[in-house]
């Protein structure tokens, strides 16, 4: 399997723009930017966002796969990822979880979302410090 994106850029960096197309259709053309990725004065996306929402993803499924697999229903799963930067490049992620989940107590629940954070295919290629917190609800 294989997934592509493509970048379309004109301009200098900081004057410049461009625009963001996947494979799938969901970003079509969708603007990126200086002021989209460092000063949010232009609605449009960045890498970094882009990435917080492929390892959200990407998380959030593992966990998911996880739960399944040891045999607990699953209400709903909703998880925040947060990139940190700082002048010399991104310096970690942090995920939050939430999940409601029947049957399960919070240190199994716990458990499960620490071995994602491991594992998830977007931690696995990530040479940067990730965390995570788990928060069960009923």
């Amino acid at each position: 399997m294989k997934r592509s994106a493509k970048a379309h850029w004109e301009g200098s960096v900081k004057e410049g723009k461009g625009n963001l197309t996947t494979q799938s259709g969901v970003l079509n053309q969708t603007n990126y930017s200086f002021k989209t990725r460092f000063t949010g004065e232009e609605k449009g996306t960045n890498p970094e966002e882009l990435l917080a929402a492929a390892h959200a993803g990407c998380f959030t499924m593992a966990v998911s796969f996880a739960l399944t697999g040891k045999g607990f229903g699953i209400t709903f799963l909703d998880t925040e990822a947060t990139v940190s930067m700082d002048h010399a490049g991104i310096t970690g992620v942090h995920l939050v979880i939430i999940g409601n989940i029947p049957g399960i107590d919070a240190q199994e629940f716990e458990a499960i979302t620490k071995e994602a954070e491991k594992n998830c295919l977007i931690s696995k290629v990530l040479n940067i410090p990730i965390s995570s917190e788990a928060h069960l609800v009923h």
